[in-house]
C-alpha cells in the first residue's frame, strides 16, 4: 500500500478548516555584505510572533540536493510523490489559462527571451520582463501567422509576463521530446530533440523545431521579445484528487497560471481573485465558509530571487506579514505558513536548501522558537522532514485522521 492509498484508507470529513499559505521560493541563503538571509534582513513582527507558539522545521521539496522546479515541489505540499507523478509544465500552464485540453494535445511553457542572433546566444532568458500586454500583442501576431503546420494545429495563448502557452493538437504527437531553454543566460538555445527512437517522437521534434523557425522569422526584429524557449512539454496525467484521496473540498486562491494549474489537476476550486496580495485575502475571507482547506500563493518573492533583486524580495516579504492578521482572524484550525522551494536572491534562482515551515493551531499552542527563518526554524519540533509529509501532519492536527493498524 503506497502513501496515497493508506491515506485515503484512513481520512475521514469533518468541518475543520486548514489554510495553507505558500510564499513561493520563500528560503534564502546569507547575503555577503550582511551574512543575513531575506528572512532575517526582513521585519517579520507578525510571523515571527507567531512561530513562537507554532511548530516548525525545515522542508525538503524533493530530496537532499536535489533542486526542484515549481511542479514537484508543489506536488510535495500537497502530499504526493514528486518522483511518481512527474506532470510537465506546459499542461499546468495550459489549465492555469482555462485551456481545454484533449487527449491529441501536447502543452509547452512558453518564454520570450532575448537572442543576440550574431553569436546564437540568449542574453535574456524573460526579455526584460516584458509587460503582459506586449506579450498578448506578440501572441496574437504569432498566432494569425501560424495557424497549423502540416495536420497538426498550433493554439497560442498569453499568460503573464513574458509567458505564454503553446498547445499542439493533431494525431500521434509524442511528449519525450527535448526542451531548447538552456536554463541559463549566455548559453546558446538548444535543439529540440526526440527523447526515444520512434517515429511520433522523431516528427513531434521536427515539427516544434519547423515551427520555432517560423516564429523567429516573425519577432526577429522586436527589441527584447525576439525568440522563444519552449518547456515542459506534456500530456494530460492520470493523478488522483485531493477530494478522493483526502476527503477535503480545497480551493485555491492564486494570480499566475501555473499554480492554478496544478491545483486544478489535484482537484481544487480555482477561485476567482484580483492581482494583489490584498486581493487574495480578501477572496479568502469571502469564500472562507465554502471550503475546508484552502491554498493561496505569493509569486512575487520567487520571482524577486530569480531577478537576484534581495530588497524586492525583503519587502515582499514585510507585506505579506502585514496580512497574517487577517488570516488568524479567519480562526483556522490549522494554519501553515511555507514555500514550495527556496529561491535565494544571491544565487539569482531556485535551489536545494531546505525550506522554513511553520504549522499553528489555536487549540494547541506550543513553545516554538524565536523568529522565523532559516535558522531558527533547524530547531522547531518538527526539524528537517519531506514536504510530503505536511499535509499529514496539517490532516491529523484537524482529526481528519482515523487510527492506522490494530
Amino acid at each position: 500500500m503506497d502513501r496515497l492509498e493508506l491515506m485515503k484508507k484512513i481520512t475521514i470529513k469533518n468541518e475543520k478548516k486548514i489554510v495553507m499559505l505558500v510564499i513561493d521560493g520563500l528560503g534564502g541563503i546569507p547575503h555577503p555584505d550582511t551574512n543575513l538571509t531575506e528572512l532575517q534582513t526582513a521585519k517579520l513582527n507578525n510571523i515571527n510572533k507567531l512561530s513562537n507558539i507554532s511548530r516548525c522545521g525545515l522542508t525538503i521539496p524533493v530530496a537532499y540536493g536535489i533542486t526542484p522546479g515549481s511542479g514537484p515541489s508543489h506536488l510535495s505540499l500537497f502530499g504526493y510523490d514528486p518522483l511518481k507523478y512527474e506532470i510537465g509544465r506546459g499542461i499546468l500552464e495550459a489549465l492555469g489559462i482555462g485551456l481545454e485540453i484533449t487527449e491529441n494535445d501536447i502543452a509547452c511553457r512558453a518564454n520570450y527571451a532575448k537572442l543576440d542572433y550574431s553569436k546564437n546566444i540568449i542574453i535574456d532568458r524573460r526579455a526584460g520582463r516584458i509587460p503582459t500586454t506586449k506579450n498578448i500583442e506578440l501572441c496574437k501576431l504569432l498566432q494569425e501567422n501560424i495557424k497549423k503546420i502540416d495536420d497538426t494545429e498550433i493554439i497560442i495563448k498569453p499568460g503573464k509576463g513574458h509567458r505564454f502557452v503553446i498547445v499542439f493538437r493533431g494525431k500521434n504527437l509524442s511528449e519525450k521530446i527535448t526542451e531548447n531553454d538552456p536554463q541559463k543566460d549566455n548559453f546558446a538555445p538548444k535543439p529540440i530533440l526526440p527523447i526515444t527512437k520512434d517515429t511520433e517522437t522523431e516528427r513531434t521534434a521536427k515539427l516544434i523545431n519547423i515551427f520555432i523557425e517560423k516564429v523567429k522569422q516573425l519577432i526577429k526584429g522586436e527589441p527584447d521579445a525576439n525568440y522563444v524557449l519552449l518547456r515542459g512539454f506534456s500530456k494530460y496525467p492520470d493523478i488522483p484528487s485531493m477530494q478522493d484521496i483526502y476527503k477535503l473540498n480545497p480551493a485555491a486562491i492564486a494570480t499566475y497560471p501555473m499554480y492554478k494549474g496544478l491545483a486544478q489537476l489535484v482537484g481544487m476550486k480555482i477561485l476567482d481573485t484580483g492581482e494583489t496580495l490584498a486581493d487574495e485575502i480578501n477572496t479568502l475571507t469571502k469564500e472562507y465558509k465554502n471550503y475546508d482547506f484552502f491554498y493561496v500563493h505569493v509569486k512575487e518573492t520567487d520571482a524577486y530571487g530569480e531577478d537576484g533583486n534581495f530588497e524586492g524580495k525583503v519587502k515582499k516579504l514585510e507585506e505579506v506579514d502585514k496580512y497574517i492578521p487577517d488570516i488568524l482572524a479567519l480562526n483556522p484550525d490549522v494554519f501553515i505558513i511555507t514555500g514550495d522551494h527556496s529561491t535565494p536572491a544571491v544565487l539569482k534562482g531556485h535551489s536545494w536548501h531546505n525550506v522554513p515551515f511553520l504549522l499553528y493551531s489555536p487549540k494547541y499552542k506550543v513553545s516554538g522558537i524565536n523568529s522565523f527563518n532559516e535558522i531558527e526554524c533547524l530547531k522547531g519540533d518538527y526539524g528537517i522532514f519531506h514536504a510530503s509529509d505536511i499535509i499529514t501532519l496539517a490532516l491529523a492536527n484537524t482529526f481528519k485522521l482515523n487510527k492506522y493498524g490494530a
